[in-house]
């Protein structure tokens, strides 16, 4: 699973490009944009990042990743890639059901973020996207995204990247696909809360502990993005079109979207 070069951004005006959410007003101006603005936010804020996901998961983060996981199928040994690897948060999980004989890279274009996962956890890291992965071809396992499908510019372009580098057959049967996600509540009480709890709680940590400057910013950005994202059945569909079988969507906790497919 040798990194290979490829560009760090990716077209977001190809036909049947499907983005996960319009253009959010006050972050950029148009999708041609929301690259520039991610990678400048990202890195700014990497400080905190670890610190303020603590406190918005109540410390249940690190349990909830690896069940999840562990669910989807990652097993001792495998080569796993983790797509938006950013700290290192979904990988270190990942680290410890794949064991010394499995091998993980981290793949993410923002350079600060990758920076602190590979020096938290030691693992092989590459600057890239979700819509070009500089990955060869059947080259993993497991592909795993923790909390970025909404970042990535073309659902369509990412899914057939997916699918592209993960093996067909193997000594753990074909290759298997884990994206989670947060996805907008049902009710208008649950909307309002979780707009509330993204949108604030940052600045109240902030009280205690000196923040970046654009940290609250970062996570009232994160709300937008789950607020005006495309329903699940779009995701599932889009897995599918791109090859993907046995495409499932699960639920936890009403809004945490387990997405979970094998490849053809």
């Amino acid at each position: 699973m040798v990194p290979s070069p490829a560009p760090a951004s990716a077209p977001v005006d190809r036909p049947g490009a499907l983005a996960p959410h319009p253009v959010i007003p006050g972050a950029y101006r148009c999708a041609e944009n929301k690259r520039q603005f991610l990678n400048a936010i990202f890195d700014e804020t990497a400080q905190d990042y670890d610190r303020v996901e603590r406190w918005l998961s109540l410390g249940s983060g690190r349990w909830y990743r690896r069940q999840a996981l562990r669910r989807a199928g990652l097993a001792e040994g495998m080569r796993i890639a983790d797509v938006a690897v950013g700290t290192g948060l979904l990988a270190g999980e990942a680290l410890s059901l794949i064991g010394a004989t499995g091998r993980l890279v981290g793949v993410d274009p923002s350079q600060e973020m990758m920076r602190r996962a590979k020096e938290r956890l030691g693992i092989d890291t590459v600057v890239g996207v979700a819509e070009s992965l500089p990955l060869d071809d059947a080259s993993v396992d497991f592909l795993s995204m923790g909390y970025a499908l909404r970042h990535v510019e073309d659902l369509n372009a990412a899914f057939r990247e997916f699918h592209r580098v993960l093996k067909p057959a193997g000594e753990f049967g074909p290759g298997r696909l884990c994206i989670l996600e947060i996805t907008r509540p049902t009710t208008r009480l649950g909307r309002a809360f979780l707009r509330l709890y993204l949108g604030t709680l940052s600045r109240f940590i902030g009280t205690f502990h000196r923040l970046a400057s654009r940290t609250p910013e970062l996570w009232a950005y994160y709300w937008e993005t789950i607020d005006k994202c495309v329903p699940p059945q779009r995701v599932v569909d889009a897995l599918s079109d791109a090859g993907f079988l046995d495409v499932k969507r699960s639920i936890v906790g009403g809004i945490f979207s387990e997405y979970t497919a094998i490849r053809r």
